[in-house]
């Protein structure tokens, strides 16, 4: 599966501002750019999407940005891969519709729209929340490196 960079930078800046969730900061894409060092005019764009959808709101002002919309535990990679990479769930071309239907058929619904369910279901299941423990699981674990 190939994630556009548009999903992975709007995972990354989503789950950058759900580790800051509980204290209600507003950020700005100017910070979140520098701290995940993406581009910030790519990020606008995307920002763009994830507020279209719902997912961000924007607070306009000198201490503006834009906060998540509901608590981490209630967006998915699912939500925020659907606003972003609308490409990853366009359904499957046919195949051989013409010549071989009865294949086509066998492919459509034993094999496309079984790995199309079972993503959207995967990625369903995994929330901001599941994100932001994993990274701090991962922020734990390096800071136990050692070197000599």
């Amino acid at each position: 599966m190939r994630i556009s960079a548009k999903g992975r930078y709007a995972l990354a800046a989503l789950t950058y501002m759900a580790q800051r969730y509980k204290t209600g900061e507003n950020l700005s894409i100017l910070t979140i750019a520098e701290e995940l060092g993406i581009s910030k005019i790519y990020l606008e764009q995307v920002f763009s999407l994830l507020k279209k959808a719902e997912l961000v709101f924007s607070v306009k002002g000198a201490q503006g940005g834009y906060q998540l919309a509901c608590p981490p535990e209630q967006i998915t990679v699912l939500d925020i891969l659907s606003a972003v990479d609308l490409s990853l769930f366009e359904q499957t071309q046919d195949t051989v519709p013409d010549k071989a239907p009865e294949i086509e058929q066998a492919l459509r619904l034993s094999a496309f729209t079984v790995l199309d369910q079972k993503i959207r279901e995967t990625l369903g299941g995994i929330t901001l929340a599941d994100l932001v423990r994993a990274a701090e699981r991962h922020k734990k674990d390096g800071a136990l490196m050692f070197y000599i």
